[in-house]
């Protein structure tokens, strides 16, 4: 090849490949920002209170496994059952295609919240909070929750470091599947806060 035409080429590579290097990912911007920007949550505050009581019960069943007190966690896995299987879903103004959706989630939460309560062991019961955990993420995600922030948190150790998430309202890791053999195992992978 001829010199005069690689170097150019040489530079321009050269050159993009710095600009690259110099730009920081959105995540890095907001870490080092400090301050996460809250999100919108745009639909009816009935079903915010609704979806609200129905985290607290949420916050109530991840205690009960930190304290790893099964007859607890099956009183407030029924107790979130209860408050999912009554969330007025049908408040959300959004396309069609969307609150299938929502409703597939809520359904599947409350069928996993009667799998739970069956489950004979803790593992067990760990295991259905796990799947709870990760599918009320996405409706979380997907309506908001007005007024809350809402920490997704993360243990690498869970079911034979497979890693599991779960859900907080306060960024302390409290884990839900070690309980107090490995309490503080863990940390704040994401945040979600709503206007």
């Amino acid at each position: 090849m001829n010199f005069k035409v690689c170097l150019p080429a040489g530079l321009l590579i050269l050159g993009i490949a710095l600009f690259a290097c110099n730009q920081q990912a959105p995540e890095e911007k907001e870490a080092a920002g400090g301050v996460a920007e809250a999100l919108q949550a745009p639909y009816s505050q009935v079903f915010y209170d609704s979806l609200g009581a129905t985290m607290q019960s949420y916050y109530k069943l991840s205690d009960a496994l930190v304290q790893a007190d099964s007859t607890a966690a099956n009183t407030a896995a029924a107790a979130l059952k209860g408050h999912v299987d009554s969330l007025p879903v049908t408040l959300l103004q959004m396309d069609s295609s969307h609150l299938a959706n929502i409703t597939g989630i809520t359904g599947s939460v409350s069928a996993e919240l009667a799998g739970l309560a069956g489950e004979s062991t803790l593992e067990g019961k760990r295991a259905s909070f796990q799947m709870v955990s990760d599918m009320l993420f996405d409706l979380v995600k997907n309506t908001g929750l007005k007024g809350h922030t809402i920490y997704h948190q993360y243990c690498p150790m869970a079911f034979d470091d497979k890693g599991a998430y779960w859900l907080s309202d306060k960024a302390d890791i409290q884990n839900p599947y070690f309980g107090h053999k490995m309490l503080t195992c863990g940390e704040t992978k994401d945040s979600l806060i709503y206007k």
